[in-house]
């Protein structure tokens, strides 16, 4: 019975993602796991389309140079980029192979602006699959993994309330989803970080509860709620699972990529090399997307207030609506805003602020930070804002003194996050 209810589950949800643009197969039938590489961690035919469809040049190129040997080559070359710099930046930066000009892109993330047709096109070639029951090379089983374009990028334990609760599910990540168990010769690419998924996902019909790194027992997991009238958890629905919002919004095609693509945050330990993930938990989402829509909908001038409460993750909350709003960009393609201004109350906020704006800064020299340390901050946040600086951090005391170098500015539209 048990077994029965969590398969149902399963069904649920990849019925649902393969109504809304996923790609699904009952297991049976070809696109389901056995089309799944267990050595290498990848699915091949996915990747394989990608690649054809988008970048046929660089295709022709590869199979010139290797013959039949090209799509082993590929695969090879991708599992072994993958191992070195880690799934995130191979998504999106792409990966270098010997006889071509350019990276293989492996995966195309919405860009700012609707003007470009091949990047529009290559966007709406992504492949998003959903596979069931996936082997891995120490023989466990896991319930769902969720591909891009053939890289593994999360996966899912389920468990169904008549049985087991969310920490059953947690439990199995804990202590039977361990990377590289004692007695095996190797780590399983699938779950070790950072070359595999990006987030692991413990869901059941009522709760769901996710991490970024599994750790065996030391794994900590987050919840990843809507809440219930102000308690945790989440609401009833009328339609169906609790949790529903998860593949019905989280997953939702264009939502699932755009966390792929703008909300992830790489973290780096003092020698460079990857320490953690920062996955936006579902609150942060809902804020910075409402935001968002509510600044699109209403134009520039306007006043938000978001309550939250202490551990509730604001700084990254506003780290991650500064650069969502230094490059958004209304229906005719017009920046709405030339600079953003991060402004806290107090030093110890503003020096959290700006470690967190610089660590979701993609590209170098968008982000200031006033500090005063080769002058005055008024002089310093002068320069900043009169250069073009597209995100400005500092305390309110230091952006009240600027005004007399404004003066003489050109228009500019600011907006202003306290």
């Amino acid at each position: 019975m048990a077994l029965h209810q969590e398969i149902q589950f399963e069904l649920d949800i990849c019925n649902h993602l393969a109504s809304h643009g996923w790609l699904y197969a009952e297991p049976g039938q070809d696109g389901d796991a056995r089309g799944y590489d267990t050595a290498r961690a990848l699915y091949p035919e996915d990747l394989l389309q990608w690649v054809q469809t988008t970048q046929p040049q660089a295709w022709d190129t590869l199979v010139k140079n290797h013959g039949a040997g090209a799509e082993a080559m590929l695969l090879d070359r991708l599992r072994k980029t993958l191992d070195e710099r880690g799934t995130l930046e191979v998504l999106r930066v792409g990966m270098d192979m010997l006889g071509l000009k350019t990276p293989f892109k492996l995966a195309q993330f919405k860009p700012a602006l609707a003007m470009n047709p091949d990047l529009q096109a290559r966007y709406a070639a992504n492949r998003l699959r959903v596979v069931r029951q996936c082997r891995t090379n120490h023989d466990d089983i896991i319930d769902l993994v969720l591909f891009l374009n053939g890289i593994p990028v999360a996966t899912a334990e389920l468990k169904t309330d008549f049985t087991q609760d969310i920490n059953a599910a947690v439990d199995q990540y804990r202590f039977d989803r361990i990377p590289k168990p004692k007695g095996k010769p190797f780590a399983e690419p699938l779950l070790d970080f950072p070359r595999g998924a990006l987030v692991h996902f413990a869901v059941s019909n009522r709760t769901v509860m996710m991490t970024t790194r599994l750790q065996g027992p030391s794994t900590r997991f987050l919840p990843f709620n809507l809440g219930d009238h102000g308690g945790a958890g989440n609401p009833a629905n009328p339609n169906g699972h609790r949790t529903a919002y998860l593949w019905e919004q989280v997953w939702q095609r264009d939502s699932w990529l755009e966390i792929l693509g703008r909300y992830l945050v790489t973290q780096r330990d003092s020698k460079k090399n990857v320490s953690g993930f920062i996955f936006p938990r579902y609150h942060q989402l809902d804020a910075t997307r409402k935001l968002v829509a509510a600044v699109l909908q209403e134009g520039a001038g306007h006043k938000y207030l978001i309550q939250h409460s202490a551990g509730s993750g604001k700084t990254n909350s506003i780290a991650w609506t500064a650069h969502f709003l230094a490059d958004l960009h209304d229906a005719d393609n017009h920046k709405l805003f030339d600079s953003v201004l991060v402004v806290s109350d107090r030093n110890v906020l503003d020096a959290q602020l700006q470690e967190a704006i610089f660590d979701f800064e993609r590209t170098k020299g968008v982000v200031a930070t006033i500090k005063g340390e080769g002058g005055s901050k008024s002089a310093e946040l002068a320069e900043a804002l009169g250069g073009g600086k597209k995100i400005v951090v500092c305390t309110i005391q230091t952006f009240r003194s600027p005004s007399k170098p404004c003066k003489s500015w050109p228009p500019r539209r600011a907006n202003a996050l306290p």
